[in-house]
Parts: C-alpha cells; structure tokens; sequence
C-alpha cells in the first residue's frame, strides 16, 4: 500500500507596496473630488478602525505584486523556479479578462509548467490550498506555487454625493494592495508530521449580491459607472455569513471549537475592519490572544489577507515548527472555508 502524502508549508511570504494612504488622506481626496459629499474628519477612522493601507505604484498590476511575493516565498524554500510543478494565480484581482493573470506571473518568474487561475473573491487563496493540497495528495504533483496579487485600491470610489453612498461604498476605504505566496510541497502524512490536515468549505450562493464588484462582466460590460467598478455593499453581508452559521458549525464545528479551547498556536481570519474583526472573535468565541488585527494597519488585503497574518506570525514568532494554526476564509458570495495546518 503506498504511503499516505499530506501537502505541506514550505514556505509563505507576503508582499506590500511601500506607498501609503492613511484613511484621513482618503478623506481628503474625496474631497478634493468633489462629487457633493465630504466625510467629517475621523468619521472614516470611526467606522473601520483603519488607520491607512498600502498602495501599489502606478503601472503595477496584481502579477507585479504576486511576482514579488513569489520570488521571496522560492527563496525561504530553498528552491527555484524550475522546481515548481503548477503555478496557481488565486486572487480577487487579475491584469486581464483574458488569458489568466497565472500565465503573466509564470512569464515574470521564468516558469515552465502548467498554470491557472483560481477565483472565488477573499477566499481565493484558501480555495487554491485545497486545490493544490488535492493535487498533491493524489500524486499529480509535488509542488505547488500559489501566487497572489491584490492591488484592491482600485475599487475605491473617490465620487459621493451623499452619506449614504459612502456607507454603500465603505469597504472600498479598507480595501488594500498587496501580494502574497505560499509554496506547498509533498511530505508524509503520518501522526506529528507537518501539512494540511483539514480543510472545510461552506457557501451560501442565494446571497451572492450583497458585495459586489460588477463592472466587467457580463453583466456590466467594459462599464465606466462608479457603482460598477467600485466595492459596493447592496445588502447586509454579515446577515449572509450568520444565516449560514449553523451550516458552518455543522463542517467545521470540531475544528471551532478546538480554535475556542486555544488548541491553535495562531488564528488567522479575513479582516475588512475592525468592527468586523470584533464580531468575528466573538461570534466564534476565538481567544483573542492567538489572533492578529491587522487589518487596523494594513487594511483589507483581499485573498491576501490569510498568508499576510502567517506571514507577520512567523515574522514575530508567533508560529514555530509543530504549532497547530487555523485559517478562517470569510468571502462575498458568501462563502466560509477553514484550514487546519500544523507548520
């Protein structure tokens, strides 16, 4: 019988423009828009908790970041380019409709083998570790490169011509550029070995317009209107996530409550706000001590918001080898996902 294979971390790394915007600047270019509506002084700060986010410099496009990301996560582990079987791109963002941003980045990092996009909006990364951890396991491939570009601040809406369109258009305020990588390799699977050890996925696709991005498709094609190319909330999108809650306590309860008993060494979660970091730790009763807010520095860095929290734990050793660590996926869509990992 052939040994069982588990997929494991070799390597994460995360990638974040030098430039910044605190929130107060944000406000002012509002402002400076003109659309008929200026937000108070600190009345951004108040509502998110942010302070600022990064911004990616002008001609950089989200395989530009994810490039960067990837060449610093091949060199925590130790390999080359060449040594990459499939090259994964799991993003919100992308340089084109057509073909995958995953060739752009293959072509920037000299990569041979075969590529492809993964979407599924802040969950993307977590969906392209199940997709490369079932690869793995099966023996298709040994390893796996996943990539991420999120130049987010893209969706912000600079034209407001009320309160009520800044409230609509909030989560574009958060909304942060960065880059992320994660290498995955093929390693035994028996007791005490490092790797994935579970993976858990829930949606509930009936509540798919609350948070929207719609220019560009179908829907909207090549569309230059504010609210299509912008972040927009058109329904309560924390309503989705707890009209599901039972659902995702029936698949992931075990591994929750484990995350409530402090069996993970760290907690990492998609963050948009801090509002929103809050009820997070509270509805799943998480200890706040195994958790990082980063979104109150960084911002809301999309699908690259889960390897940027592994990347910062590590970077304050927060996570050493043979540590349990959750990842909690929380998306648009709406979708949930969990992974299990020991490092």
């Amino acid at each position: 019988m052939p040994e069982a294979i588990r997929a494991r971390i070799a390597a994460v790394s995360a990638h974040l423009p030098s430039r910044y915007r605190t929130l107060d600047e944000t406000r002012a270019k509002i402002t400076e828009t003109g659309g008929g509506y200026s937000p108070p002084p600190g009345l951004l700060e108040d509502l998110t908790g942010v302070r600022g986010v990064h911004v990616h410099e002008v001609g950089e496009n989200a395989s530009d970041l994810a490039v960067a990301a990837a060449r610093s996560a091949l060199d925590e582990a130790g390999l080359k380019i060449g040594d990459v079987d499939l090259l994964l791109f799991a993003s919100t963002s992308q340089d084109l409709i057509e073909p995958a941003t995953a060739h752009l980045v293959a072509t920037k990092l000299g990569a041979s083998c075969p590529v492809f996009d993964i979407k599924n909006a802040c969950n993307s990364f977590l969906n392209g570790m199940e997709v490369a951890a079932s690869f793995i396991e099966t023996g298709r491939y040994s390893t796996v490169l996943i990539t991420c570009g999120e130049p987010s601040t893209l969706a912000t809406r600079w034209h407001l011509p009320d309160r009520e369109d800044l409230l609509r258009a909030l989560p574009g305020y958060t909304a942060s550029d960065a880059g992320a990588a994660m290498v995955l390799t093929a390693g035994p699977a028996g007791d005490g070995d490092p790797g994935i050890l579970s993976l858990r996925f829930v949606s509930n696709s009936p509540a798919w317009e609350a948070c929207t991005v719609a220019g560009g498709g179908s829907m909207h094609h090549l569309s230059v209107h504010d609210d299509h190319t912008t972040l927009r909330l058109n329904g309560d999108l924390r309503q989705s996530a707890l009209d599901v809650l039972p659902q995702i306590m029936d698949t992931a309860g075990e591994e929750l409550r484990a995350a409530q008993a402090g069996a993970y060494s760290f907690i990492a979660f998609h963050q948009i706000a801090m509002p929103q970091y809050r009820e997070v730790i509270d509805t799943f009763s998480l200890p706040e001590d195994r958790c990082m807010p980063a979104v109150a520095e960084h911002g809301n860095c999309a699908a690259a918001s889960l390897p940027l929290q592994l990347a910062k734990a590590r970077e304050a050793d927060r996570i050493e080898s043979g540590d349990l660590v959750a990842m909690i996926g929380l998306a648009s869509g709406f979708s949930f996902g969990l992974a299990l990992v020991r490092w």
